[in-house]
Order: structure tokens, then C-alpha cells, then sequence
């Protein structure tokens, strides 16, 4: 059986998320999951970012455009 699509996407989006930091809305995270190979839909990251905001790895700093920042970034 294959990896789930997307965990892979959402995997890599974690390390650009770390690696750079930041702020982060779904262009950036477009060109970092094109940049680590992957061909990456618009609602799907977006779906990531929301996860990952979720799980408190990014917090949510602006609703217009959405932005996020890494939670640890204080």
C-alpha cells in the first residue's frame, strides 16, 4: 500500500515550516511544496495549514489574507 497523498506534502510543509520560519500563507506553502517535488492544489495546502495550526505548530496571525506564524516564534 502507498502513502496516503498528502502526508508526504504535509510532512515537508513541517520541515520548510522549521528550516525558515516565518510567515506562511498558501502561496509560500505552495512554493515550498513545489520546491520539495511535490505538484500541490490550492485547497489542499490550505487544508494543511489548517491542520497544522490545529495541531499548534503555526498560529493564525492574520484572517485576510489568512497568515500564519510558527508557534514557537512567540
Amino acid at each position: 500500500m502507498t502513502e496516503p497523498v498528502g502526508s508526504s506534502q504535509r510532512a515537508d510543509l513541517v520541515r520548510a515550516v522549521r528550516t525558515y520560519g516565518g510567515h506562511w500563507d498558501t502561496a509560500r506553502s505552495l512554493r515550498a511544496l513545489r520546491d520539495a517535488g511535490h505538484d500541490p492544489q490550492d485547497k489542499h495546502t490550505r487544508r494543511i495549514l489548517r491542520d497544522l495550526a490545529s495541531d499548534g505548530l503555526l498560529v493564525k496571525v492574520e484572517d485576510r489574507p489568512v497568515k500564519y506564524r510558527p508557534a514557537d516564534a512567540g
